[in-house]
């Protein structure tokens, strides 16, 4: 049987991190010798290795979860877990696809001129949408018009890009959340070029994370196999 030392080393954490893994829930119970130090076992082993794959892949909140379902005998619970992070992941895929070729799209697109500030009314004309949508727009975050001393909405020639970005768009029927991503996206890096290159490194991250998080499926997959 382990000692708390080795399982430590197994797991290259201190012996206060095993304690605390145990009355987390990521171990199984232990039981208690005469002299009341915990007797832990190879199940203790193998809950510990199971436990720092899943975190690697899933992240500590999931891992926790699960094997707290897996050790007060909820397996369904822990698969359905497990299964929700994947889709998660699936959906994140899927999300940097669309504002890819959403960008894609735009740049076919040619953009019209700008002209130095311009109201809401100038605006809607120039990118063939009505008054009220740029509003909408606006009411979600996408536009932020500044306004003239009167108090009427001014777009500078960088808010009519946008206008015009998010008019196509919805032209080719983008859901507002992948326009959202793009435009937050465009905003933060300055320009649809390097817009692409940034979805393009997420993208590459979430392959690595599928990665660990398969590595973490199957961790625990061998760990319900040794529990049977």
């Amino acid at each position: 049987m382990p000692r708390l030392v080795e399982l430590a080393r197994i797991a290259g954490v201190t012996p206060q991190q095993v304690r605390n893994y145990l009355d987390q829930g990521f171990l199984p119970p232990a039981e208690r010798a005469p002299n009341g130090y915990r007797v832990f076992t190879q199940a203790h082993a193998d809950a510990l290795v199971t436990t720092r794959a899943l975190a690697a892949g899933h992240g500590w909140g999931a891992a926790r979860e699960i094997m707290n379902a897996v050790h007060t005998g909820q397996t369904a619970v822990a698969l359905a877990l497990v299964d929700s992070g994947h889709a998660e992941l699936a959906r994140e895929r899927a999300h940097i696809a669309a504002a890819t070729a959403a960008f894609a799209e735009v740049a076919a697109t040619p953009t019209p001129p700008t002209r130095p500030d311009v109201r809401i009314g100038d605006l809607a004309r120039d990118i063939g949408v009505k008054t009220p949508v740029l509003r909408q727009w606006e009411s979600r975050g996408l536009l932020v018009p500044s306004r003239d001393r009167t108090g009427y909405r001014v777009y500078d020639p960088a808010e009519q890009r946008i206008a015009h970005l998010i008019a196509v768009l919805r032209r080719g029927d983008y859901p507002f959340p992948i326009i959202e991503a793009v435009i937050t996206t465009l905003r933060a890096t300055g320009d649809p070029t390097r817009a692409r290159t940034e979805l393009a490194r997420r993208d590459r991250d979430v392959h690595h994370q599928s990665l660990a998080r398969l590595r973490g499926s199957a961790a625990l997959l061998s760990y319900l196999d040794l529990r049977r």
